[in-house]
């Protein structure tokens, strides 16, 4: 195994509209999709799509939508051993509006996501210790979380933490014992409170991690770019100017093609190169984990924009 992700899948219930209706409005749409979703199968998935040998330690519910998210999974080649159905629960599902203008709302609906346990990291123990990168977001309960990070620091992992959704609650403890902290700038905002508007503000609010104890602070702007903020060096990647369709799952496109590139030659700069490019590829197309593009597609893409 190259990647584990410990953390959610999602049933993703897309509707295309052309404006939120007020309340008590009724407005006719004009376009649906259903779709597999979830911060944390959307990341496996990139990896996997990248060529990454990926485990998924999740949860899904026992209804009609289970099998199909776990055939998904199969289908990216991504081991599903420890993805396990839960008797008497509903998946956990996604309701996504997504406007004329690319801009989306998401409400989440953590179903049987909210029954992953401290206990099924421990349960995939040995097949853990032989992943090179653990890769974590907070969809799922905090003490899994906070139990996955301590497996990593137990036996010599590097943990990439995605703080999404956001919380305060998030015990900084934890966050200090993870290699890699990737909010996106709204995140950066709720777990600071700190203005984000611009890339000095950013700076200055990722910097105030740094000085709390986190190691590498990776801040995802959209269409500003990408920052990486150090105790010694801060250095930013510029984004690539696309029309966007969707931006459904860009940010979990970025960590999931990150993790693959670091993995593959801990080159961390790179690594945010790649991503910023298969983060851009995936927001021309509709859909989440079907707008992800394959190696080729992302090489190709680079050598166009050279």
């Amino acid at each position: 195994m190259d990647i584990a992700v410990i953390g959610s899948n999602m049933v993703d219930l897309i509707s295309y509209i052309d404006k939120i209706p007020k309340e008590g409005e009724t407005l006719e749409a004009p376009d649906f999709e259903i779709g597999c979703g979830g911060k944390g199968a959307n990341q496996a998935v990139a990896a996997a799509k990248l060529g990454s040998n990926v485990m998924m330690v999740t949860k899904v519910g026992d209804d009609l939508f289970a099998d199909n998210t776990i055939n998904n999974l199969e289908k990216y080649r991504i081991d599903t051993e420890f993805t396990v159905k839960v008797p008497g629960t509903l998946s956990g599902v996604a309701p996504i509006f997504v406007d004329p203008e690319s801009k989306n709302r998401i409400l989440i609906i953590k179903g049987a996501n909210q029954h992953l346990a401290p206990k099924d990291v421990d349960g995939a123990a040995e097949k853990l210790k032989q992943c090179s990168l653990i890769v974590l977001q907070l969809e799922v309960p905090l003490p899994t979380v906070y139990r996955a990070i301590e497996f990593g620091n137990e036996h010599g992992i590097p943990v990439i933490l995605n703080p999404a959704p956001a919380s305060k609650e998030l015990d900084f403890e934890y966050v200090c014992k993870s290699d890699f902290f990737i909010p996106n700038e709204s995140e950066l905002e709720i777990l600071t409170d700190m203005p984000v508007d611009t890339d000095d503000q950013v700076r200055v609010a990722a910097m105030t991690l740094i000085e709390r104890g986190v190691k590498n602070v990776i801040v995802t702007m959209g269409s500003r770019g990408v920052m990486w903020v150090t105790k010694d060096d801060v250095q930013t990647v510029a984004s690539h100017k696309v029309d966007a369709i969707n931006t459904t799952g860009a940010g979990d496109a970025f960590i999931g093609c990150f993790s693959h590139y670091f993995v593959q030659s801990g080159d961390v700069l790179e690594a945010m190169k790649k991503a910023t490019a298969f983060a851009a590829l995936s927001v021309m197309k509709r859909g989440t984990q079907t707008s992800y593009p394959g190696l080729e597609e992302v090489e190709e893409f680079l050598k166009e924009r050279v």
